[in-house]
C-alpha cells in the first residue's frame, strides 16, 4: 500500500512538473492588487525551426504583462498619464541612472521566461566537448521605459537559475513527445545550478523622421552587467509604416530575448535592426561562473541583424521576426550559428 502510495505521489510530480512553469511563478511574484494595473499582456516564442534547424538557441518562451497606462489624447499607446508606473524593487539599482527629464510617459513591464539551449547533435548522450552545452534559464524580469516624443530610456533587471532547476530538460522533453521529435538525451552533462542577473541600461532616439512620418531611423546604445550576459552595443533600426511616433521606444525590447517591437492600434510597420557590439562574458557559452563546467570559445565582437514585421487590429498586436545574432561568426564557429540564428514571434493584446 505504501509503495502504491509513492509511486501516486511520484506521477503527481511529474504531472506538477509539467504545468507551465510561467503562471506559477507570476502567481508568485506579483502582489494580487498588481494584476488590476496592467492593460497589456504579450506572449513570445523563440525558437529555431522557425529557420529549419533544431539545436543551439532551441526555444525560448516568455510572457509578459504591461502596466502602460494611456495617454491622455493619445488612446492606447504604450506611453503614460499622471500618475505614471513606477518600476518595481527589482529596478532600485538602477534608478539613479534616471534622471528628471520631463518624460511624457512610461511602461513597465514584467516578464517570466525560459530559455533552452542545446548542442547540435541531441541524440547523443555525451555531446562533443567542442560543441554547445545543454543549458536552461528560468528567469523573471522587470523593465521600465521611460519615454519623450524623440528619445526614450530603460532599465532592465534579470534575475534566473540556469541548471536543472530551470527545468529546460522536463520542458523540452516533454515537448518533443507531445509532437512525436526525438529525445534529447544529453541533458545530464547540462550547467550546473546557479543563480544569475542581468542589469542592464539603454537609451534609444528617433534620429530621423521623413516628411509624410511614413519612415524613421531609431538609434540605440545599451550596456548590460551581469552573470547570464555583460556586454556593450549599439543598434540601428529603420522602419516603414504607420503610427510610428508612438512605437519607437519598443525597439529597446528587441535585446532581451523577451519581446520584439510591436504595433498598436490598427498600425503596421516593416523594420530592419543591426546591432554592433561587444560581448563579455555569456553563461550559455562559457560555463557556469563558479563551478567547472562544460563551455566553448567565441569571438567576443559580433554584427547582429532583425528582420521583422509589426501589425495591428482593434486591441491585438502581432510581431514576427527572423534574427541572426553574429554575422561575422567564421567556419570554425559553427556551432555558435545555431546559437544565435532564430526566428521569434510576439502576440500581444489588450485587457
Amino acid at each position: 500500500m505504501r509503495k502504491n502510495n509513492r509511486q501516486n505521489r511520484r506521477l503527481h510530480i511529474r504531472k506538477f512538473r509539467k504545468i507551465p512553469i510561467t503562471v506559477l511563478l507570476i502567481s508568485f511574484i506579483l502582489p494580487l492588487n498588481a494584476y488590476a494595473e496592467f492593460e497589456w499582456v504579450s506572449y513570445t516564442l523563440d525558437n529555431d525551426l522557425f529557420i529549419g534547424n533544431d539545436s543551439g538557441y532551441t526555444n525560448g518562451l516568455s510572457v509578459a504583462l504591461y502596466d502602460s497606462e494611456e495617454s491622455s489624447g493619445e488612446e492606447g499607446g504604450f506611453a503614460g498619464k499622471d500618475p505614471q508606473p513606477k518600476p518595481s524593487w527589482m529596478l532600485s539599482p538602477l534608478l539613479w541612472s534616471l534622471k528628471d527629464e520631463g518624460y511624457m510617459g512610461a511602461v513597465n513591464i514584467y516578464t517570466i521566461g525560459q530559455s533552452m539551449i542545446t548542442p547540435e547533435d541531441i541524440q547523443v548522450e555525451v555531446p562533443s566537448e567542442e560543441d554547445l552545452p545543454y543549458a536552461g534559464l528560468l528567469f523573471i524580469n522587470n523593465t521600465f521605459l521611460a519615454i519623450n516624443e524623440n528619445f526614450a530610456d530603460k532599465i532592465s533587471t534579470s534575475i534566473g537559475v540556469v541548471g536543472p532547476l530551470s527545468l529546460a530538460e522536463e520542458s523540452q522533453k516533454f515537448v518533443h513527445e507531445l509532437i512525436g521529435a526525438d529525445e534529447p538525451l544529453g541533458w545530464d552533462t547540462q550547467l550546473k545550478n546557479e543563480l544569475v542577473f542581468q542589469f542592464s541600461r539603454a537609451r534609444a532616439w528617433r534620429s530621423w523622421i521623413s516628411d509624410d512620418q511614413s519612415m524613421d531611423l531609431v538609434t540605440s546604445v545599451e550596456a548590460s552587467l551581469g552573470t547570464i550576459s555583460s556586454s556593450v552595443n549599439v543598434g540601428v533600426m529603420f522602419r516603414y509604416g504607420t503610427d510610428l511616433s508612438r512605437t519607437y521606444a519598443t525597439e529597446l525590447l528587441n535585446t532581451t530575448r523577451t519581446s520584439n517591437p510591436a504595433a498598436i492600434d490598427g498600425g503596421w510597420y516593416i523594420y530592419t535592426i543591426v546591432n554592433s557590439g561587444y560581448l563579455f562574458n555569456q553563461i550559455f557559452t562559457d560555463g557556469n561562473t563558479f563551478r567547472d563546467s562544460r563551455s566553448i570559445d567565441y569571438r567576443n565582437e559580433f554584427v547582429g541583424i532583425s528582420i521583422g514585421l509589426a501589425y495591428s487590429w482593434k486591441d491585438y498586436s502581432l510581431s514576427v521576426a527572423f534574427n541572426d545574432a553574429n554575422l561575422i561568426s567564421d567556419d570554425s564557429e559553427e556551432q555558435l550559428k545555431n546559437l544565435t540564428e532564430y526566428g521569434t514571434i510576439t502576440f500581444a493584446y489588450r485587457f
